[in-house]
């Protein structure tokens, strides 16, 4: 088995991040997951939450939101909607998010409840990850 694995992160608007990883975390639809070098393939539904990278002792997060990933033995590739480093985040604008989508939760007439409901969870992890 080997003690990396090559990774790399697709936003829309960019390459995010390319390298090697010893180990990875993220959340998917299902619940949260750890990926180590020679993890069997595999394809998933990327849900809002924290990526972790990994690399021995040391370690970075990010946000991730929605998106895919793909698990090979070649290298692990996550397709993200969305992903940001705590210094990119606008605490302030992620602030106005949360009460837009609590107040459109709380209104519930004519509102998308899923997209509210997801719109609150991502504002909320980006709050969180401008606290760390």
């Amino acid at each position: 088995m080997a003690e990396h694995m090559k990774l790399k992160v697709v936003a829309p608007e960019r390459i995010f991040y390319e390298g090697e990883t010893s180990f990875l975390e993220f959340t998917t639809t299902e619940g949260d997951m750890g990926v180590y070098p020679g993890h069997i393939p595999l394809t998933a539904i990327i849900a809002p939450g924290v990526l972790r990278i990994h690399d021995g002792e040391q370690s970075r997060e990010a946000a991730l939101m929605s998106g895919f990933v793909q698990i090979l033995p070649e290298g692990v590739t996550i397709l993200a909607e969305s992903v940001e480093w705590p210094e990119e985040i606008d605490a302030n604008r992620a602030k106005e998010a949360e009460i837009r989508a609590r107040r459109r939760i709380e209104d519930g007439s004519g509102v998308d409840m899923h997209r509210a409901e997801l719109a609150l969870k991502r504002a909320l992890l980006r709050l969180r990850m401008t606290r760390r």
